[in-house]
């Protein structure tokens, strides 16, 4: 059984920075894409950035040049580190596969950007 349990968010002024890390119990992560999603009040979730089990990685419009994704397969973590942060960043982030699989969604971690 996976669980993926994100941390790693807070309150950041704008322009400042976060990493977020999304662990995996479960033996399968290292073999799938992983995805980071967020998701703003009144908004649908989206997809922020995307990695492959070889590392290759995608990134939203909007994040691109601001925001990293890595992943650690020994470690079983995915990362997202968040640099030059924007009010309109804030959202509830959440990790999953990508294509995301409904039962894996778990709470995510609140980031919150100040102006």
């Amino acid at each position: 059984q996976v669980q993926l349990v994100e941390s790693g968010g807070g309150l950041v002024q704008s322009g400042g920075s976060l990493r977020l890390s999304c662990a995996a119990s479960g033996s399968i992560f290292e073999l799938y894409t992983m995805g980071w999603y967020r998701q703003a009040p009144g908004k649908q979730r989206e997809v922020v950035a995307s990695i492959t089990s070889g590392g290759s990685t995608n990134y939203a419009d909007f994040v691109k040049g601001r925001f990293t994704i890595s992943r650690d397969n020994a470690k079983r973590t995915v990362y997202l580190q968040m640099n030059s942060l924007k009010p309109e960043d804030t959202a509830i982030y959440y990790c999953n596969f990508l294509p995301s699989l409904s039962r894996y969604w778990g709470q995510g971690t609140q980031v919150t950007v100040s102006s």
